[in-house]
């Protein structure tokens, strides 16, 4: 196969893709009825093309009765679930069916959330440079009304009735659950909230392949400590990859190609975060926990089309819409993070410095390997790199979460030849001043930006009232003696201060 071959559909006969409109590859993805269980849902995804039509199941298991089949509301809950990951598709296809019992709310969520990924996809995955695609993407960068190719279709061929009762769920704000998946955030928010003497259930997404290695460890340690520690199972990125065979012009080697990013999809996090909703209706738990710190909340212009430079299922903006959509439905859940005023960096000294243990089983790597039993980084992948190298400078040591003597020495050089991560601009250069001053690499360049040692509360990424207020000062007091103290970002730059309630 030529890995260069022009970008094209398969009804352009071998023409470059060079319009909007053909960006179209599929004919029809429709989605659903869901099959429903006392413990497990499968939700088919048909794709037709060409007159030809492919199946696959989309799996959710629990290995714990969660669903009543009989109940509507528990029926609707499991569309939903079903629902999320054909999100990424409505760039590439004529029409999208959703077949199940869906409200007027579930409507209208599904429909605004998959126009904001059809514009992020277009601008992060064919606008801007993606070594998955075949040759490159002739696109005009185009501002447009609407950027979802596809029309979508809500109809229930099971009941043949439209009409969805919202049914209230009975949550407690006082009763957490932990989006889990092994890596840095998620620790250090279970160990917050114990800290804090909340109940926390962590819920890890169990992916049915090797991705599931990076939170093995963590899950086996929190399972052994934490009884409301619980894992959800489900084949997403078997599905995902099997969309990708549908879509012509990703290359067909795209599972050997090693990239910190995904093909094409954007909407990622809510496939994994509708996993943990039955487990939370069961057990009556009011606030759902992301991960997330600062630098993931950005919105930015690409040739004039706004974005959130490919982030937005990590945003501040995406808790407050599910926070919304989740109580138009009257389920009584509030979705945010803890971390949002703190950078990567004091989330790793904070980790490293306070819960030791907990940070022994972290991996923030997406290509880790088994090892007598234990899951192990690769050590040199950039999310290595940039690990090994704020451990080594915040006086934590990367040997405690398996990294070799050789992986340290390797990624270490690594950084100091790349002299770039994957973090904002200040973040970043924060880093390679702190590296350079401590004498373990040369970054003479490096500008320092101490208001990345603070935590920073800032109207747009990070405002203050980001973490309730019933836990917002007893969760800073833990968190303020790791840092440098506390900016506010007020007309164009960061002034000091005393105490966030001023």
């Amino acid at each position: 196969m030529n890995l260069q071959e022009p970008f094209t559909n398969n009804k352009a006969m071998g023409q470059p893709i060079d319009s909007y409109e053909n960006l179209v590859t599929i004919d029809e993805l429709r989605v659903g009825p869901v099959r429903l269980e006392k413990s497990r849902l499968l939700a088919p995804y048909t794709v037709t093309s060409g007159g030809n039509a492919y199946s696959k199941d989309l799996i959710y298991s629990y290995g714990e009765p969660v669903f009543n089949p009989a109940l509507p509301e528990d029926r609707n809950m499991a569309g939903i679930i079903g629902a999320q990951l054909a999100l990424n598709y409505g760039l590439f296809c004529r029409r999208i069916v959703f077949d199940g019992p869906f409200s007027d709310a579930d409507r209208r969520f599904l429909s605004e959330m998959m126009e904001n990924t059809s514009r992020e996809i277009y601008v992060k995955k064919l606008l801007q440079p993606n070594i998955f695609l075949k040759g490159p993407a002739n696109l005009p960068a185009e501002k447009r009304k609407r950027y979802t190719n596809a029309k979508l279709v809500f109809v229930d061929t099971r009941s043949g009735n439209g009409d969805v009762t919202e049914t209230p769920w009975k949550t407690s704000s006082d009763s957490y659950c932990v989006l889990s998946s092994g890596g840095k955030d998620s620790l250090l928010s279970y160990a917050l909230l114990k800290e804090l003497g909340k109940e926390v259930h962590p819920i890890f997404g169990n992916e049915s392949g090797r991705h599931w290695f990076t939170a093995l460890n963590g899950y086996r340690y929190q399972k052994a400590e934490e009884p409301n520690t619980s894992k959800v199972w489900m084949n997403s990125d078997r599905i995902f990859s099997w969309m990708l065979r549908h879509l012509p012009f990703i290359r067909q080697d795209f599972a050997t190609l090693r990239a910190d990013d995904y093909p094409i999809r954007l909407w990622t996090v809510a496939v994994f975060l509708v996993g943990v909703l039955p487990l939370m209706k069961k057990r009556g738990i009011g606030r759902l926990i992301i991960g997330n710190e600062y630098d993931t909340t950005r919105r930015l212009h690409f040739e004039g089309i706004p974005h959130y430079d490919g982030l937005y299922d990590q945003s501040r903006f995406f808790d407050e819409a599910l926070s919304r959509y989740f109580a138009s439905k009257g389920w009584g859940i509030e979705q945010f993070s803890l971390l949002r005023p703190l950078s990567e960096l004091l989330i790793q000294k904070l980790l490293a410095q306070r819960y030791p243990e907990l940070q022994a089983q972290q991996l923030s790597c997406h290509a880790a390997h088994e090892h007598e039993g234990r899951m192990l980084p690769c050590g040199r992948c950039e999310k290595c790199r940039r690990i090994v190298a704020m451990l080594s400078v915040l006086g934590g040591d990367p040997h405690r979460c398996g990294y070799t003597d050789k992986q340290i020495e390797h990624a270490l050089k690594g950084i100091a030849a790349h002299q770039h991560t994957k973090q904002l601009g200040a973040d970043a250069s924060q880093l390679f001043y702190m590296l350079h001053e401590a004498g373990i690499i040369q970054a003479p360049k490096a500008k320092p930006h101490p208001e990345v040692m603070h935590l920073r509360f800032d109207k747009e990424r990070s405002p203050i009232d980001a973490a309730p207020e019933d836990i917002r000062r007893a969760l800073y007091d833990i968190v303020l003696p790791f840092t440098e103290g506390m900016v506010q970002w007020e007309k164009g730059r960061w002034v000091e201060v005393d105490d966030w309630d001023d």
